[in-house]
């Protein structure tokens, strides 16, 4: 993975304070690009992008997706010429809780955002970042490949779904020459230090840690796609500096790990347990009257390795490994871009 491409590139990161944006401006400084970023403040607190003093090399906007014309603003003020669109209501109970929310950020956060990438014609390259959990999920054993219906089943990834349609439908009516070039990439189930959201499982397992309490497990028998927070950041990368040089590799695309690092949650939090130590442990906490969430759910992956030659490079053990080594580097007080700057570049060499 060779990130030279970027250096002096403008770059443009939605969603720049979460979890994954953070994680992605950090690759880009360390390339030598020139970020900028849009979303609102970080969502939880502790959060990375305070920890990890990204905010202080970036320019960045804090506002709101749904704003079109404080967004357009930034594209016209900054002058991109690469697009990454994380910016998200991402966690599948809050889109329960509040489906309306959910559905003008994930829907028409992406119709401002193509919209934004129509009129300013500094754009070359674009990547919509979705998720696994667009596709019409039946429960199969088999992984789902990029030309299956989307239809997700709970209002966040029906608003995926919708979010990849969007997407569909200005790549067929207004970027027919192939400028910019367009892409999605939907991605498995990510992990890794630095996410302090609430209802997703490694959170819980270090809030549970630090509270010296056992780990609840909501649906120990979910089968997910796990992989590290680096894994699709590192194809985003690759896919947007592809496609800006050769228009044919602009698609849809999964991003998921092989078939023998699925997971059950159960098993993950084995696996966390494992790596922590200290008597970590973890109790069956199913609630039968809890949101429908899917028990089983896999991608195939072949698109990518046979366009790109791509392969993943961290085994599940590594990746919890690297996760438990960040929060427990937090929890001792160290300096967290240093450890940011250490995974990074222990991955890429990889």
């Amino acid at each position: 993975m060779d990130l030279s491409f970027y250096k002096a590139r403008r770059v443009l990161v939605t969603g720049h304070t979460g979890f994954k944006g953070t994680w992605l401006c950090k690759m880009l400084l360390n390339a030598g690009a020139i970020v900028a970023g849009y979303s609102l403040d970080p969502p939880t607190e502790p959060n990375l992008f305070g920890l990890s003093g990204v905010g202080r090399k970036i320019e960045s906007n804090i506002a709101d997706i749904r704003d079109f014309d404080r967004l357009n603003a930034a594209f016209r003020k900054f002058q991109p010429e690469i697009v990454f669109h994380l910016a998200a209501q991402p966690i599948v109970l809050e889109g329960y809780r509040a489906p309306r929310y959910t559905y003008e950020t994930n829907v028409m956060g992406t119709v401002n955002l193509m919209e934004c990438v129509r009129l300013n014609h500094c754009v070359k390259s674009v990547l919509n970042v979705t998720t696994d959990k667009v596709y019409k999920n039946n429960e199969w054993c088999w992984g789902y490949r990029e030309d299956e219906p989307l239809d997700g089943f709970d209002p966040y990834s029906n608003s995926k779904s919708c979010s990849e349609l969007v997407t569909h439908s200005y790549i067929n009516s207004f970027f027919t020459n192939g400028t910019p070039t367009v892409s999605t990439a939907r991605a498995g189930n990510v992990i890794g230090g630095g996410d302090f959201a609430s209802d997703r499982i490694i959170p819980d397992c270090v809030r549970a840690m630090k509270a010296e309490e056992k780990i609840w497990v909501r649906n120990p028998h979910s089968v997910r796609p796990y992989q590290h927070v680096l894994e699709p950041l590192s194809v985003y990368l690759m896919i947007a500096a592809k496609q800006y040089r050769d228009k044919q590799y602009a698609g849809f695309y999964n991003v998921g790990p092989d078939e023998c690092d699925f997971a059950t949650t159960g098993s993950l939090v084995t696996l966390f347990c494992k790596h922590w130590g200290n008597g970590a442990s973890w109790i069956n906490h199913a609630d039968e009257k809890a949101p429908h969430e899917a028990g089983l759910l896999k991608l195939d992956c072949s698109k990518l390795k046979s366009v790109f030659g791509w392969r993943p490079r961290w085994r599940i053990d590594e990746c919890m490994k690297y996760t438990v080594r960040f929060y427990k580097s937090w929890l001792a007080g160290d300096d967290i871009s240093a450890e940011m700057d250490s995974e990074i570049e222990k991955f890429l060499e990889d």
